[in-house]
Order: C-alpha cells, then structure tokens, then sequence
C-alpha cells in the first residue's frame, strides 16, 4: 500500500492506494497540532500502518511557524557591516500608495545578530582570514546565555567560497553542540545578500520546529510499526526522505500546492494533454499554476509574509478565495471576499463549530450550489439554514435577495481567481485559450466552468478524487533535489565549455546527496541558466534540454536567452557582448520504484435526480448525477448539471457537456466555441 496525507489549511486529505484499489478520507484539520490530523486521517480511511510500503506527507507547518511568528529563537551570524541587511533590505515599496507603510518585520531583532571579523571576495578569494580564536571567543560571549535554538550563517560572498562559513560551524558545534546551525551555502548559493540572509535566517527559524514536528509525527507512525519509506512534499514539486528535511527545511514551505499540481500533471498526462493551467481551490484559499508541455513552471524566489526566500519553487499564484473566504462590504461599499478565511476552527457557519461570517461555502448552500446532504458524500453534518441566516445580514446592506447575494459573493470570487490565472498565463506571455484548465480541491470544480469562460478556455479536465488530488499528487511525485550556483559569466569564446564544466560539478554534488539520502536508481537532470542583459538588474530563467547542452556553443545560448526574453518583453538583442551568465540550477530528480494510478471513482453507482440551483442572477433547473451516471452517458451529459463526487462538486453550466474518458476524467466542453 501507499498512501499519502496532505495537511491543508480546513481538511487533511488522504489517499491510499493497494493493487489498483483507490481509498480516500477526508478530516478536519487540526491547526495547532496538524500530526493529529493527519493521524485522524489514518484511522478514517481505516490504514493498517504495518501494510504500508511508502507514506509521502505534505504539510503547512514550516509556513506556519512563520506567518505565525512561532519559529525557534534565532542567532545570525554574518560578516562585518552587514549587520543591518535584513532590516534596510529593498528600496522598493509594495503598497505605494499606503502612507502608513511599513517594510516587513525579519523573525529576529537587531540584538540577535553577531559581525564576525572576516571577508571573501566576489571571486571566491580570501581578503581577510577568519581568526578562529579570537570569533570562537565572541561565538561564547554571544551564544553562552542559552537563549537560542538556532543559528544561522550567512557571510558576504559565501555563495562563491563557503570555507569560512564552514569554519564557522564548526566553531559553534564544538561549543554548543545541541543547537541547530544552518549555513547559507547549504541553502541557496546565490548572490544578492538581502535575499540570501532572509532564507538562510527563515530555514535555520523553521529547522528546529520541522525537526521537533518530523520526530513526533515518526514515533506516532513507529508506535502503530510503519515500517516503511517516509517521504516530505517539497514547493519544487519533489520529494524527500525524511533525511532530507533535517538539512533544509525551507523546502518544505508549499508542499501542499505543489503536491496538486504534479497530481494534476499526472493525470491529465495520462489523457494526453500536457499544456494546462490547475486551479486548487480548497478551504482556505485557492492556487493556480500555469504547466507547459507537462512541466509546471519554476520560480527561483518566493515570499512569505513579504520577506524574500531563494529556493526553487513551482511557480504558483495564490489567492484569497478559498471555501473558507469571508465575504464582507469594504469601507467604499464594494463587495469583497476574502483574504481572511474563517479556515478550519471555526469554519464556514454551515459547519456548526461557532462560525457567524459568510463564506463562499456558505454561499454555495444557499445557492443550491452545494447540498447538505450530500457534503464530503454524506460523510460531514453541515447546516444549510446556518448558511442562509449569516448571508442574510450581507444582503439586507446591499439590498438584495438572499440568493442574489450569494450568487454575487461566487462572483466576486470568480473574478478574483481570473486574475491570478492571468497572472500566471498572460502576464507571463502565455495565451490562457491555448490551455487545459484542471480544477481541483473540494471547490476548484464548482467554479472551472465561470472561470474558463472569461478566460475563453474551452476544455475543462476534472480528475477522479479531485477533493483529494493534492493528497494523490504526493505519490505521483518524484524524488527531487536542485543545486544552485552564481557565476557571472559574460557570453563570449570559452563560456559554453565553462557551463557545462559547471554543470558537471553540481551533478556530481547532487547525485552525491541523493545516493547519501538512500535514493537509489536512475537520476535524471534538467539544465536552466538565470541570464540577463549586461547592466539589467534581474534575471529570466532559460531552460536548457540535456541533449542540446553538450553540442551548445555561445551564439546557441544567445539564441535561447533571446527567445525567453522574447516571450517575457516582447524584444530581444543580438550581440555576444550583450548577456551574460548569471545563476546555474542543476535538477536531479528519480522516479519512484511504483507510481500508482488514481483510475477509480469514489464509487460505481450510477444516480440520476434533479435538483434547483440560483446561477448568475436566475434559478435553474438542473439534473443531479453521480460521476459513473455521467460515465454511463456514452454522448456525454449536456448542462446544467451537478455531479457530486464525494470529495468535491462539479458543476457543468448551460452551453458546456460532460464527459468521462478512459482514465476516468471528467471532460467538460464548451458547445459555444471550437
């Protein structure tokens, strides 16, 4: 058996799957302990541990703990007079037009940074020696107190020659060896020191809570004799044994997003369609992820509230406009919803744990949109009437019926998910028309038709499971590491050899951590270069294919830089002496030994009925049926319809017909266009 256990911010999923037999469940989540959830999930879908060959988990804990400010007390040390880094960091303003702006607040205070008398160059070469007795004395004095749990690392220029940062470890381990120390080269070896500083300082705040929560949560699984692989979900898409977190937490961050979108990649590569756009609209907020080709785009930085972190991440937006989302009436009279969601304590007021603000979920109930009957399969109690006396408030202040309101709060959602598509798609010069939209999350499906219609998407893929496809996408996805590196290279005679004698290196430096974290079988590598114009400030990602690499000269790898600048600005130049190298990444990824198949529906009983749904602004007639009715229907089942799938809804709006494939997805078509 497999099983994996995604932690969201409202339910903890789980799919388990044994010789072709597919199980799910789906739990509340616990927010302060998520272990008892993801424990909970285990009794629900009735998981005999000892049967269980690999269990992969994703979880929000290390996002948490910093949103949260619930992170271990944290030393940085760093290199003279760059004491104040985290605190000037950028000169730019997020909120122009907010007078009270404020920049965002590191996780550690001034007091909690030490200077330490030493220096590299940019090139790697030592300007001045580390004195390790005279630092290892100041080491003493700083951290003899016992304040800290955690101590961060960061020198100028350690991205170049991390041998002081070296030094320096091993100076605190030899006097405090119960702290956890984390150096910025085993973070991310790239320049730019605010950036570096912040995710070598946010890794070494998470490193110790990760730790404690990894060790709990294997006692739990030891006592009940799993004696399996244990695996963590990574924001690059990948995975990692357990190992591999007590290096570098900070990978950790997005595990859940992540994990849905290579669930939906998966299966929807299964169909034949590799170009799509994944929405994940689940109880606190919703993501949405552009894939081209079957590969979701990376992103070399992200943030968490506001402060930067260098880590290879799958480029996904996300939005406040989950089924959780509060819906309120801003200071101007203009209906929002969300960011703030009611999550999974209390909850949408239709779940009946102390809930008294409309959410999208409650706005669904009294759409007809969602039946109470029906919620989680029948599985969950929710309180349809709960739903309609709080949106009754909100819709006397707009003066609308109780319906209008909520059909409008959907809307509005709508309209916020839109535009973080076009955040991923146009705004990354990608046409949205030219692909697949692949709802998922216990509401992705209830809002893909509306959504793809402003976009002008045609073909929505709903896969089986979807409520619970983040939990499947952890089995689907592989073992996966990166290796970064900044070099600045000019493109000129010698630069093509320099890339791939550079590559070679961060190959054998991978392949190296993997075969030490007991993965074993064939690795394989994806080669992208961070370029830009000499004299630009940022860089673009090119990719470059494995096969290409050893035959590219330095006018191929102009070619390539030009045309990704291309399809980002709209020009490009021509001219060697104008880009440069900047940043290498190396990914080495192996493929799990099995990679189950989520071919199976919830269940195979075909049911037909008819229901009364409130759609933009008209109550609507609409057929009710379960997934293997609409599989049944050899010419496909004309909307409006709503199929109830036990972990989701699916809602198939006039002018769209559905139909099931051979992988068992859903696909849902526009009758009104090609």
């Amino acid at each position: 058996m497999r099983v994996g256990i995604e932690v969201g911010g409202t339910f903890t999923d789980l799919v388990a799957i044994e010789d072709g037999r597919v199980k799910v469940a789906k739990v509340p989540s616990v927010p302060a302990r998520p272990d008892e959830g993801a424990m909970a999930s285990l009794v629900a879908g009735e998981i005999d541990l000892r049967s269980v060959a690999d269990l992969v988990h994703g979880s929000t804990v290390a996002t948490n703990a910093i949103l949260e400010r619930k992170g271990a007390p944290v030393a940085l040390l760093t290199t003279r007079g760059f004491r104040d880094v985290l605190f000037l960091q950028r000169h730019n303003r997020t909120q122009i037009y907010d007078l009270f702006y404020r920049k965002p607040e590191p996780v550690l205070a001034r007091r909690d940074i030490l200077e330490i008398d030493e220096r590299m160059s940019g090139q790697g070469e030592v300007v001045e020696a580390l004195d390790k007795a005279v630092t290892g004395a100041k080491i003493a004095e700083f951290l003899g107190a016992g304040q800290y749990q955690s101590v961060a690392i960061c020198l100028i220029n350690a991205y170049a020659e991390p041998k002081h940062e070296r030094q320096l470890a091993a100076l605190v381990a030899a006097q405090f060896p119960d702290l956890t120390i984390t150096c910025s080269a085993d973070v991310t070896r790239e320049f730019r020191e605010y950036e570096r500083t912040s995710t070598t300082t946010l890794a070494a705040y998470v490193q110790p809570v990760i730790d404690s929560y990894l060790r709990r949560f294997e006692t739990e699984l030891g006592e009940q004799n799993f004696a399996g692989r244990f695996s963590i979900m990574q924001s690059n898409g990948g995975r990692l044994p357990v190992a591999g977190m007590s290096r570098n937490a900070i990978t950790s961050l997005f595990s859940g997003p992540a994990a849905g979108v290579m669930g939906a990649v998966r299966q929807a590569g299964l169909s034949g369609y590799g170009d799509l756009i994944t929405l994940d609209m689940g109880g606190t907020s919703t993501d949405v992820c552009l894939v081209a080709d079957g590969k979701p785009n990376l992103s070399g930085e992200t943030e968490v509230d506001g402060l930067p972190i260098r880590t290879p991440v799958l480029d996904i937006v996300t939005v406040g406009a989950g089924g959780g989302s509060i819906c309120w009436r801003d200071d101007g009279g203009m209906l929002r919803v969300g960011p703030e969601s009611a999550g999974a304590d209390p909850g949408p007021a239709c779940y009946g744990r102390g809930g008294e603000q409309p959410a999208i979920t409650d706005a669904h109930m009294v759409r007809g949109t969602i039946r109470a009957e029906a919620f989680l399969g029948g599985a969950m109690d929710v309180d349809g009437s709960a739903s309609s006396r709080v949106f009754k408030e909100l819709a006397e202040i707009f003066d609308v019926s109780l319906e209008e309101m909520a059909d409008n709060a959907v809307r509005v959602a709508d309209a916020n998910i839109v535009g973080a598509m076009q955040l991923v798609s146009t705004e990354r010069g990608r046409d949205p028309r030219d692909y697949v939209l692949v709802p998922f999350g216990g509401a992705g499906p209830l809002h893909a038709a509306r959504v793809a219609e402003e976009l002008g998407i045609t073909t929505i893929l709903v896969p089986p499971n979807a409520g619970v496809l983040s939990a499947y996408g952890l089995l689907a996805s592989d073992f996966l590491q990166y290796e970064t590196l900044t070099r600045r290279i000019p493109l000129g005679e010698g630069a093509a050899e320099l890339v791939r004698t550079l590559f070679d290196d961060l190959q054998q430096r991978a392949t190296t951590s993997f075969r030490d974290l007991g993965v074993d079988g064939e690795l394989n590598y994806t080669y992208s270069l961070d370029m830009r114009f000499i004299g630009q400030a940022f860089e673009i990602t090119v990719d470059i294919e494995a096969e290409a690499l050893r035959e590219l000269d330095a006018d191929g790898l102009l070619a390539l830089f030009n045309e990704a600048h291309n399809r980002v600005f709209a020009f490009g130049e021509s001219g060697l002496h104008r880009a440069e190298i900047v940043s290498f990444r190396l990914g080495a990824s192996a493929a799990p030994d099995v990679v189950p198949a989520l071919n199976e529906g919830i269940g195979d009983e075909a049911t037909r009925g008819q229901t009364r749904i409130f759609d933009q602004g008209e109550w609507q007639d609409c057929l009710l049926a379960s997934r293997a009715a609409v599989k049944d229907q050899a010419e496909g089942m004309a909307g409006p319809v709503l199929v109830e799938d036990g972990t989701s809804t699916i809602f198939i709006p006039r002018d769209w017909v559905g139909e099931v494939d051979d992988q068992d997805n859903i696909l849902i078509r526009n009758l009104g266009k090609d």
